[in-house]
């Protein structure tokens, strides 16, 4: 039988490639909502960081999730993040 391929992503903030399973999505829907996807499976445009707060606060920090999803994030939005983020640490 066969091995799968791992699909493999890279972090915004520390910019190493990881297996999918291991970051979290931050999603753009089409209705421009940005929020955290932890199923991995909400349409829309996607991006990914690590399980970390120190690759959210860089990838806040230089603006990268802001370029990858082509929309602004609010502050109210990197502070959602961030509790969800670190919950699920």
């Amino acid at each position: 039988m066969q091995q799968r391929k791992t699909p493999m992503r890279k972090c915004l903030g520390c910019n190493e490639m990881k297996p999918k399973k291991e970051l979290v999505r931050v999603v753009r829907s089409p209705e421009n909502e940005v929020s955290v996807d932890l199923t991995g499976k909400k349409s829309g445009r996607g991006a990914y960081v690590c399980r970390s707060a120190d690759c959210l606060k860089k990838a806040l920090k230089g603006d990268r999730i802001q370029r990858a999803l082509s929309c602004p994030v609010s502050d109210a939005l990197a502070d959602t993040l961030m509790k969800e983020i670190s919950e699920n640490e």
